[in-house]
């Protein structure tokens, strides 16, 4: 059940419904190595779809208030925060932490 459809249903009905509410992984990133900074985003992109991942944004940010040690912002949607755990504890995905850390310094953070 959705957000949306425990807003919009009778109480009654969805009294014993769970509410799955989408996840995002925030990264923070500063690039270091632009060619093996390519090779990791190729990667990476290839292990979201097993989690149902996807990109909404990607690239240089505009801070609006206050300085940022990172110039580039990365936003991930996942179904539910689970789907967020299993895509970064993925083998597929902590295969290629060493190729990310030596093309970017970076923070993830996970909201939602």
């Amino acid at each position: 059940m959705t957000v949306h459809d425990y807003l919009s249903g009778d109480a009654a009905t969805i009294q014993n419904e769970e509410i799955s509410m989408s996840a995002y992984v925030i990264v923070d990133a500063n690039p270091v190595d632009a060619e093996k900074l390519t090779r990791y985003s190729a990667a990476a992109a290839e292990t979201l779809a097993p989690f149902g991942g996807k990109f909404l944004a990607k690239g240089p940010i505009e801070s609006l208030h206050g300085e940022t040690p990172f110039p580039n912002k990365v936003i991930i949607e996942f179904p539910d925060r689970e789907s967020a755990f299993g895509w970064y504890s993925s083998d597929a995905y902590q295969a290629i932490v060493d190729l990310r850390n030596q093309g970017m310094t970076s923070q993830f953070h996970l909201t939602g």
